[in-house]
């Protein structure tokens, strides 16, 4: 590794406060949420690298995604290297698996994300980290080891006992835009979200500054609020969702269309009466601002018929807004059920709001979709 891949990789790492961490230590899931802050913090910085590296300084051919590719991959296996160490019994319900990084014409790609896996493990650990991770200095681990973590995340899922889920690169276009994409990683305990961490490297730390600083990292453990972490190594902040009132509201949406409708939004923004243009941004960074207060109503309205969300696209950023005061439910109202597997089964939509307007948005949302509310 050069020295400037060094030295980025340590910036962005930060260093945090010893006592960020031994507050919590008495706390149920501490470790977990120690873990879990350095896993993303690290993965992270890879994708930020992988940006620097394989976006800015390549000539990309139209529709060319390689460098997410190679992210997602490099991302996950850091992530699961890391969970194999650390909680070795614990399965995982990732986005990826190794099979075609495994054939002979995958041998190119491999390499690239063997070698950027391995960057990112062996940089420095700093306060909160632990050697037993598997992360630091002479923590090179080899094709297959990467090779075999990434397919940890094969898991089916299911509503008994501890699993994890990655998603290592969600917003694969706004990553290379250059702009809003997120490292989500949560634990569910019983088909019940338990912690939930969602790091961001280009989201400002104040949406209404878009020039000041970026780069956060959103955790919370159920029972325990919600903070926000400035990947910087400043002092974490707790959220708490402001009181809005319909007219006060702004929706976060997805920057893609055919990710969620548009036209749908329009509708009920008219029923609601919301006036004020959209916040659109890609991936859970959303769930991440709604918690903070920008905004105030997350809305996913499928543009698929038959389209199953997946488990690991929401699992972090539900918990978020729950520990922030707000509610999470689909277009019916009912919880989003993360037993059924890996997709979230019969949940249709989602709807994020603070707790003095959701029930206004779900009736908005029902009268756009035609929706039924549960019975």
């Amino acid at each position: 590794m050069n020295s400037r891949s060094y030295l980025q990789i340590r910036r962005i790492i930060g260093v945090f406060t010893t006592r960020s961490f031994t507050t919590m230590s008495t706390r149920p899931f501490a470790l977990e949420r120690q873990f879990a802050v350095s896993a993303v913090r690290r993965a992270c910085a890879l994708t930020s690298s992988v940006f620097n590296k394989l976006v800015k300084n390549e000539t990309l051919t139209k529709g060319d995604k390689s460098p997410v590719t190679v992210g997602d991959y490099a991302a996950q296996g850091l992530i699961s290297i890391m969970l194999k160490n650390s909680f070795p019994a614990d399965p995982i319900v990732g986005e990826e698996d190794a099979g075609e990084l495994r054939a002979d014409e995958g041998k190119v790609l491999r390499e690239r994300i063997i070698d950027l896996a391995n960057e990112a493990l062996v940089a420095p650990r700093v306060e909160g980290d632990k050697a037993e991770w598997g992360i630091g200095p002479g923590q090179t681990k080899t094709t297959d080891e990467l090779l075999d973590a990434i397919d940890r995340g094969n898991y089916d899922g299911g509503r008994t006992g501890r699993m994890w889920t990655i998603d290592p690169i969600d917003g694969t276009k706004g990553f290379l835009r250059g702009e809003q994409y997120a490292v989500c990683l949560s634990l569910l305990v019983d088909a019940q979200v338990q912690l939930g961490i969602i790091g961001c490297p280009n989201l400002p730390l104040d949406l209404s500054n878009p020039d000041g600083e970026r780069g956060c990292i959103f955790v919370a453990v159920r029972g325990q609020g919600c903070q926000q972490i400035p990947l910087s190594g400043a002092s974490e902040t707790t959220l708490s969702m402001p009181t809005f009132t319909p007219s006060s509201l702004t929706f976060l949406e997805s920057v893609e269309a055919m990710h969620s409708s548009h036209s749908t939004s329009d509708i009920i923004s008219s029923i609601i009466g919301i006036t004020r243009p959209p916040i659109r941004m890609d991936s859970q960074a959303k769930y991440g601002c709604l918690a903070r207060g920008d905004g105030g109503l997350y809305l996913r309205m499928p543009t698929n018929a038959g389209y199953r969300e997946k488990i690991w696209d929401h699992a972090p950023g539900c918990l978020l807004v729950e520990e922030a005061g707000g509610i999470v439910t689909d277009s019916r109202g009912l919880p989003l059920d993360f037993g059924v597997g890996r997709t979230l089964g019969e949940n249709y939509g989602v709807v994020a709001a603070g707790k003095e307007v959701h029930a206004v948005v779900l009736d908005a949302v029902q009268q756009a979709t035609g929706v039924k509310a549960k019975a």
